[in-house]
């Protein structure tokens, strides 16, 4: 499936973009088809999943031809589609959905991560281990389910024409321990494994020595999707601290992008990046064994 969340934002630059075209305002808009002005103002925020018929009535009143009409709708069902992930609610929290939600049909993920070894990659161990300590006081729901949902993101990534997926780990996140340091060990193991096996996933590490041009050092994890159609936005989703930052205009998406190639070129390569995990693996078992 592609992304409800994209897809509202691609309809919300459809809706603009054809009374743009006939020189009308929102709020004539929701006058000639009958609903609110809030509700307009609405779908052009890509605030709100579409109600079909009010995307009909808008494509009648402008007269488009036919295949922009099948163009329109097309999105706008897709708009409409609810994810496996809705199913996960409680046990996902909305960070997490959001995140299977923007994963849905993307074509390419680059993900650059700050304290926290990459939740698309975990192994159960780990994401167990992040689960418990994340949990909210008082949350009635079964940790198991998390789990579930999370391994659920995880296919996503092996899909049949998945998303060519890189992650940039900082190597804060490889040395202070988010987990039990064997924990950490089989972890970063994994990581090296699914470097040197999985076609179209590429895994750097930023050293904490690395030289970023003009100092671009990054205040937190971020994320950017791209997707098949051309016309959808990229996105860049912002990891803060309360909730998650979600961008699509050019401007502010492109600061992430140069961004990310700014820490790319910092970053090691990857094979000297697998080997550095593997031996960093190697290292915190012979340390936890002499403790």
């Amino acid at each position: 499936m592609i992304s409800p969340f994209v897809r509202r934002r691609r309809l919300a630059a459809e809706l603009i973009r054809l009374r743009d075209e006939y020189g009308y305002s929102s709020a004539r808009v929701a006058a000639e088809i009958g609903v609110a002005r809030q509700r307009i103002s609405r779908l052009e925020n890509g605030h709100v999943a579409p109600d079909l018929d009010e995307i009909m009535r808008v494509l009648q009143l402008f007269g488009v031809d036919q295949q922009r009409w099948q163009q329109v709708m097309t999105i706008a069902r897709e708009a409409q589609e609810r994810g496996w992930w809705a199913k996960y609610a409680d046990e996902m929290g909305t960070r997490q959905a959001l995140y299977a939600n923007l994963e849905a049909g993307a074509s390419e993920i680059r993900e650059y991560q700050m304290v926290y070894l990459p939740g698309l990659l975990q192994i159960p161990s780990y994401a167990e281990a992040r689960v418990l300590t994340d949990r909210p006081e008082g949350a009635t729901w079964i940790h198991a389910r998390a789990l579930e949902a999370r391994a659920g993101r995880q296919r996503m990534l092996q899909r049949p024409g998945g998303p060519s997926y890189e992650v940039i780990i900082d190597e804060l996140a490889i040395r202070r321990f988010a987990a039990p340091a064997l924990v950490i060990a089989d972890q970063l193991d994994h990581l090296a494994l699914v470097g040197h096996e999985r076609r179209g996933t590429t895994i750097r590490v930023l050293p904490l020595v690395a030289r970023i041009r003009q100092h671009a050092v990054p205040r937190s994890a971020f994320f950017t999707y791209r997707y098949p159609d051309p016309l959808d936005p990229v996105v860049v989703a912002v990891d803060t601290v309360t909730d998650d930052l979600v961008l699509t205009e050019t401007t502010d998406v492109n600061r992430y992008l140069d961004l990310y190639a700014k820490l790319e070129d910092a970053a090691m390569p990857p094979g000297d990046s697998l080997d550095y995990l593997a031996a960093t693996a190697e290292e915190i078992r012979r340390n936890t064994h002499h403790d």
